[in-house]
């Protein structure tokens, strides 16, 4: 039997695209004392000797960290400090209301939200808007019997994040589920399609990729505040010069902003389309009454 196929999910990545900060930059960093330059400049160094990014960075958190005694609930206690760009905290309330009418609702159709990030998860889920989201998938720490953050237990870089996609597209959101277990399209519940990708930059591409050659829908966002150009270029760039997406956009959530009314009509056509479907469905699969 053919899956329902009525959910819209808005997939987002964080670090700059949800927050004008990096999260460790804003809440971490300054908890434990951490110079950010010096620190980055270790992580390059080893991304330099063949390190990946993410394992690079993660490394250099467990040595600052050592002494501290951290757990994954002492990283969800300081991600209640992260800090977000204008209007992404009401965001996810007010989108159902704003873009989904009553028709829209009673034939079943519905927003979910994702976070896919190269940070870390504890973080994110210690933060004001986890509540929103149906999963949120990052980098993660495992733990000693002390319950001290001690290891990598899952690094997620920008490459990797594909996965994902995909693990939506099947809804098999747990790790114990193989995203590649071969499954008809008219079975996944959220068809690439009814995705919509929100990210910022370059290590988003690959997620960027996957969308507009499986039919989805994706926007590159800026900071706005950025006097220096270079958030908006890397936009630029993706837009104009790679095809990399349709729409960019300044990160601004707040209502009637650019980027607000892009997801409007997005979500829009996408739930429109859901009805049109349906229709068509009940046309071709009724039958008329003898006439007489």
């Amino acid at each position: 039997m053919a899956e329902a196929q009525k959910t819209i999910a808005l997939v987002f990545d964080y670090d700059q695209t949800l927050s004008p900060h990096y999260m460790q930059d804003d809440v971490l960093f300054p908890h434990y004392g951490i110079d950010p330059a010096p620190f980055w400049d270790k992580c390059n160094k080893l991304v330099s000797e063949g390190w990946d990014s993410e394992l690079a960075y993660m490394h250099e958190l467990l040595n600052c960290l050592q002494v501290d005694g951290v757990s994954n609930q002492s990283l969800r206690d300081l991600g209640k400090g992260l800090r977000f760009f204008q209007g992404v905290e009401e965001l996810f309330a007010e989108l159902p209301e704003e873009c989904l009418s009553e028709i829209h609702k009673s034939a079943g159709i519905k927003l979910e939200y994702y976070i896919i990030s190269s940070g870390l998860k504890a973080l994110i889920e210690g933060c004001s808007l986890h509540s929103h989201f149906k999963a949120i998938f990052g980098c993660e720490f495992s733990e000693d019997g002390n319950g001290v953050i001690n290891f990598p237990k899952r690094v997620i870089s920008h490459t990797s994040k594909t996965q994902f996609l995909f693990r939506i597209n099947k809804g098999l959101l747990g790790y114990d589920e193989d995203v590649n277990d071969h499954m008809p399209d008219e079975l996944r519940p959220v068809p690439f399609e009814n995705m919509i990708y929100i990210g910022d930059g370059p290590t988003d591409v690959p997620c960027f990729t996957v969308m507009n050659r499986n039919g989805g829908h994706a926007i590159a966002v800026y900071n706005p505040n950025d006097t220096s150009g270079k958030s908006f270029d890397k936009c630029y760039t993706l837009c104009s010069h790679s095809n990399r997406v349709k729409y960019i956009a300044p990160a601004d959530y707040r209502p009637h902003s650019h980027l607000r009314l892009i997801l409007k009509n997005m979500i829009s056509e996408c739930a429109n389309k859901m009805l049109s479907k349906d229709l068509r469905e009940r046309q071709d699969n009724t039958v008329s009454a003898p006439k007489f």
